[in-house]
């Protein structure tokens, strides 16, 4: 039945085929007509299509951002002594005066003579400074514990005592120098 319908087809297209041989080179000019084609649609689609790439990056980098922003939000800044109380503060401004006073008395002194000391106690300031960062972030994880509060009042006072003690090795230094450097009386 299926094959009665298709014979009867061709019976009657019968006469209305092409059946005249190509030309020479058709095949070649064939695939040269396709070749064009395909380079012109390429090139069609390529000024005509929407390049993503650019919004794209900036998009991911904008999510990075905000990624890193809420993060960095979230995470709690480490406590110091101003912020365990108003008397806390008051206290932490006073060492921090103070010591910013002696840093510049300390400074005023340098020397030949005094540069070695001088040096090595800013060296145990900063180990210090050192250590109150970590006070604070203890601060922080134990939720304003006094043991820890009050060693970080104790590390200002190691500071200051330090910055003390060398202001006055600094002075028992040019007392000597000036001691030595005077000319002697003889009668």
């Amino acid at each position: 039945m299926k094959n009665d319908n298709l014979d009867s087809l061709f019976d009657d297209l019968k006469g209305q085929f092409d059946i005249e041989t190509p030309q020479n080179n058709h095949q070649q000019r064939f695939l040269d007509k396709l070749k064009s084609n395909d380079i012109a649609s390429t090139e069609v689609k390529k000024s005509s299509g929407f390049n993503w790439k650019p919004f794209l990056a900036i998009a991911a980098s904008i999510i990075i951002c905000l990624g890193l922003f809420t993060t960095l939000q979230n995470q709690p800044e480490d406590l110091d002594l101003a912020s365990v109380s108003p008397e806390m503060s008051e206290t932490q401004d006073f060492f921090t005066v103070t010591i910013e006073n002696e840093l510049k008395k300390l400074n005023k002194e340098r020397s030949p003579l005094t540069e070695q000391i001088i040096s090595d106690a800013l060296a145990q300031i900063q180990l210090l400074e050192n250590d109150y960062q970590n006070l604070k972030t203890d601060l922080t994880e134990s939720g304003k514990n006094q043991r820890v509060i009050h060693a970080m009042i104790s590390n200002f006072q190691n500071r200051i005592d330090i910055l003390n003690t060398v202001l006055e090795q600094i002075e028992v230094i040019k007392e000597l120098k000036t001691n030595t450097n005077e000319p002697k009386n003889t009668l």
